[in-house]
């Protein structure tokens, strides 16, 4: 039975190497030994889990290091379950700034669906068509902003106006360490 190990990568040496499992070293439980940080050989470093599907570029190429450098600081990595991927990545820093801005516009129209929501349906035909108009927006929010039962939903609007402006946030943060590694 084949065994994905987890890739690491140094970005000041561009090396990557992957993860002895537990399984391989004394047999049981298949999973990382987390209790010690992977430092890289070479340099003493700590080094960024990748994930499974991670694919190394080759050494010499330094604007794609750089490009994996910037991915890992904004959280992108090749994490899945080793079969249907980690999804889309960006291929450069452009296009990761494209992909972000348009994540930041779908926040963004989840914050001024909940800023203008004024209050719940009562009866059940207006529960139903407030669930079909407004499923994307309804259904995206922590379980916490979910109060009421299933058959009569009732939702905190409070609560997720701050969980989209928490998220917007964050991805500002992103876009800023984005431009700041591309000043550098």
């Amino acid at each position: 039975m084949t065994r994905y190990k987890p890739h690491y990568a140094c970005f000041n040496c561009r090396k990557t190497f992957k993860r002895r499992l537990l399984f391989d070293i004394q047999g049981g439980i298949c999973q990382t030994d987390e209790s010690t940080p992977a430092k890289c050989p070479e340099c003493g470093n700590l080094m960024a889990d990748m994930g499974l599907d991670f694919k190394s570029p080759r050494k010499s190429d330094i604007k794609a290091w750089n490009h994996l450098s910037t991915l890992y600081k904004v959280g992108i990595t090749y994490h899945s379950c080793g079969c249907t991927g980690p999804g889309y990545i960006p291929s450069d820093s452009d296009e990761l700034v494209h992909y972000l801005f348009r994540i930041r516009v779908t926040y963004l129209q989840h914050l001024h669906f909940w800023a203008r929501r004024k209050e719940d349906p009562v009866t059940q035909d207006e529960i139903n068509r407030d669930e079909n108009a407004n499923s994307s927006f309804l259904y995206r929010v922590p379980k916490d902003v979910r109060i009421g039962t299933k058959k009569k939903p009732k939702y905190d609007a409070g609560k997720a106006r701050i969980y989209w402006s928490n998220q917007i946030q964050e991805l500002d943060k992103k876009l800023e360490l984005i431009k700041n590694a591309n000043t550098l």
